[in-house]
């Protein structure tokens, strides 16, 4: 109940609610702050989480029903690398009943057919559910993705409530236009569904990124088919359990566990699949799109990798964007798209700026996600450990300075700790790649046009951070780089009503506001000719 209390008042950004969750970090957990990191993950047991997982089965036409194959595959603890559950692997012959029911929910079924009131009506049913279960999904969240629990049940599920009457509020105002022709026309457009999407979430934010998915989906009166990462799957089958409660017609969403070159390759190819929408990795995103354009050319949204500049100017308040360009990268254990993962900071502050973030890389609570007050938990799985590991090697010896961390912390599970390099280069690889996990690099320059330049020279164009006080230099510097979201003074708000997507290799098209529903929506032109007009 208090977490609900606290979500009925949180700010809808990130930032602002990581701040409150900040203050209290040290609380419950003893002599941390001498021990620079949290030693809960090394020598404590894992708390046992409060929520038995009760569905696990894949959701086809409103039923949860096993793999047609009979087979499973178990979900992993973060914490433990030991199993949660196991949960039924889809394969090609369940993505094609899933699109079956898709096809007939959408072809004969009364969702795209009712009214779009009634559909808002079920769209706010559905984010009154999920504020009524928020504390159960968000300890599901928490045990399956790794991440604190106080991130998810004060953050993340609130924000997932948001975002869904957010597109309840949209149903019944999508409509098309009426356009004067040179001639005795009538002429008009429809803005009519495209039919069954084809939805694949990641694994960072499970449960959010299925909002983003399927609220300006079902909005528009589509149907859908979606897969969740085969390390994430729980939160939406939770979440499935409710759709019926909520009124949602049988067939209309759809939920299917099971691996990208099974499963996701079967919904990407599938001929009665009208359109898909992917996050994740921008190797992924190119296959879908091959996969997208050697079917039936079905249209793909893609939202995907980056490695976001995050620019420190000489007249910034120092202590203020330390603490933001921490959170810009550590959050989530650094498992976000956007991540601030490229820090410009200019020579003047530099070394101030790197003392301070080195101090506050070791002050940040390592541990179990349920102890109260954890800011990290663990990375999601082995490969994901091993491969942070073995770019904070490779910061190392192509020279970068390594402040702190760079090493697991504790002896079980996928525990890393804080680690800032500085002197970091450009060509490095710790500067180019996306590490997806807690590994801050630190880079130094002299005036504005050079790092626009820099900033800009990357495959990548997700997202930025500008710190100054100069508005002329925010100005300049938010028109000239080349990425699809900039934060003045502040980092990574996610307001439901604001677009998010990239430019370059992080993807096309656009997540979340009004621009979304583009995705889902096909604009048809009706000209009818007019006899004897009174007016044209």
């Amino acid at each position: 109940m208090a977490a609900r209390v606290f979500s009925s008042r949180l700010s809808r950004s990130f930032t602002s609610s990581f701040n409150l969750l900040s203050r209290g970090k040290n609380s419950h957990l003893g002599g941390i702050a001498a021990n620079k990191y949290s030693t809960a993950a090394a020598f404590e047991e894992p708390i046992k989480p409060t929520v038995n997982v009760e569905h696990n089965k894949l959701f086809i036409n409103g039923q949860f029903v096993d793999a047609a194959s009979g087979k499973t595959f178990p979900t992993l603890d973060p914490r433990t690398g030991e199993v949660i559950a196991h949960v039924a692997e889809g394969d090609v012959e369940d993505i094609n009943r899933a699109v079956g029911a898709a096809r007939k929910a959408f072809d004969e079924g009364p969702w795209p057919r009712m009214t779009a009131y009634e559909r808002s009506k079920i769209l706010l049913r559905l984010a009154d559910l999920i504020e009524k279960h928020n504390d159960q999904i968000a300890t599901l969240e928490a045990w399956d993705t790794g991440k604190p629990y106080e991130q998810a049940a004060k953050i993340e599920v609130p924000m997932v409530v948001r975002l869904l009457r957010y597109y309840a509020g949209w149903a019944d105002k999508i409509h098309g236009m009426t356009i004067p022709a040179d001639g005795p026309y009538h002429v008009q457009t429809l803005h009519e569904p495209i039919g069954v999407a084809g939805q694949i979430i990641p694994w960072n934010f499970p449960l959010l990124m299925f909002s983003w998915k399927i609220g300006p989906a079902l909005a528009t009166g589509n149907s859908i088919v979606l897969k969740t990462a085969e390390q994430t799957p729980l939160s939406a089958f939770y979440v499935a359990n409710l759709l019926q409660e909520a009124g949602l017609p049988e067939g209309v969403l759809n939920i299917i566990s099971g691996f990208g070159p099974t499963a996701g390759a079967a919904l990407c190819s599938h001929m009665d699949v009208d359109k898909l929408a992917f996050t994740g990795s921008t190797d992924t995103g190119k296959a879908i799109l091959a996969l997208a354009a050697k079917s039936n050319l079905k249209p793909v949204t893609l939202e995907l990798g980056g490695k976001s500049p995050f620019i420190v100017c000489e007249d910034a308040d120092i202590d203020t964007a330390v603490e933001q360009a921490h959170f810009a990268l550590f959050f989530n254990q650094g498992q976000c798209c956007c991540a601030g993962s490229r820090t410009y900071v200019h020579e003047k502050v530099y070394d101030e700026f790197v003392e301070k973030a080195k101090a506050r890389a070791l002050k940040r609570t390592v541990g179990d996600p349920f102890k109260s007050g954890t800011e990290q938990g663990p990375q999601i799985d082995s490969k994901q450990f091993d491969k942070i590991l073995k770019y904070i090697r490779s910061g190392v010896d192509s020279g970068a300075t390594l402040e702190t961390g760079g090493e697991r912390l504790g002896e079980k599970g996928y525990y890393i700790k804080p680690t800032v390099f500085s002197n970091v280069k450009d060509d490095m690889l710790i500067a180019q790649d996306e590490i997806f996990g807690p590994v801050q690099s630190i880079l130094k320059f002299k005036d504005v046009d050079e790092v626009i330049r820099r900033a800009n020279n990357s495959r990548y164009g997700l997202a930025a951070g500008v710190f100054t006080q100069n508005i002329d230099t925010a100005n300049t510097l938010a028109r000239a780089l080349r990425v699809g979201s900039v934060w003045i003074n502040c980092f990574d708000i996610f307001d439901a009503t604001i677009p998010f997507g990239g430019y370059k290799m992080s993807g096309q098209g656009r997540e979340k506001g009004e621009y979304s529903l583009k995705n889902y929506l096909q604009v048809k032109a009706v000209v009818t000719q007019l006899k004897n007009p009174a007016w044209l």
